[in-house]
């Protein structure tokens, strides 16, 4: 069997040019006041899934982004196991959607932006290299941490400002 030559610069080009189209998604989710995350499923070097959070908007906690964009793909490919694709994501999936990438054998994880407190792929759990269970991804991680963990900072503080904001003004109409 013949062994082909990776180079490690061209994968981080094709890995940056895919995340790159995952934080336009993430910012379609700030635009309608949902937390930017977004995710594209790439199989063949072609964008087979999209998706960006909508939870709020659609009453559905399991609206992520990666579980959007893996229902696309799953249609696409009319197959409900995604082999050979990779998922890029600007954060790092929580557990559900670990346990998802799992189930749908997802090959490569690429994700910018480790989330600390809910992160399972490596920060809090690692349930996409658990070796209890029957598929472990390959990840790939730190990919355009930067400009992805930025939007959410600000996202989150500009939440926060608007969450002291509309308190005040609450206190203020119940003093009048």
């Amino acid at each position: 069997m013949k062994k082909i030559a990776i180079n490690p610069q061209q994968n981080l080009q094709q890995d940056q040019q895919f995340m790159q189209r995952a934080i336009e998604l993430a910012q379609q989710a700030a635009a309608i006041n949902e937390i930017p995350v977004g995710a594209v499923v790439v199989y063949q070097g072609e964008i087979i899934g999209e998706g960006f959070n909508q939870s709020i908007t659609l009453n559905d906690p399991s609206a992520h982004a990666e579980m959007l964009a893996i229902r696309q793909a799953g249609k696409k490919l009319n197959n409900y196991r995604l082999l050979d694709c990779t998922l890029y994501v600007t954060l790092e999936p929580c557990s559900m959607c670990a346990g998802l990438l799992v189930h749908s054998r997802i090959k490569r994880l690429v994700f910018a932006a480790h989330d600390l407190k809910t992160g399972a792929a490596g920060s809090v759990f690692n349930l996409v290299a658990n070796d209890k269970l029957n598929h472990q991804i390959e990840v790939s991680a730190g990919i355009m941490a930067e400009p992805c963990g930025a939007m959410l900072s600000t996202f989150f503080k500009r939440r926060r400002q608007e969450i002291k904001a509309a308190k005040q003004a609450k206190n203020n109409e119940e003093k009048c």
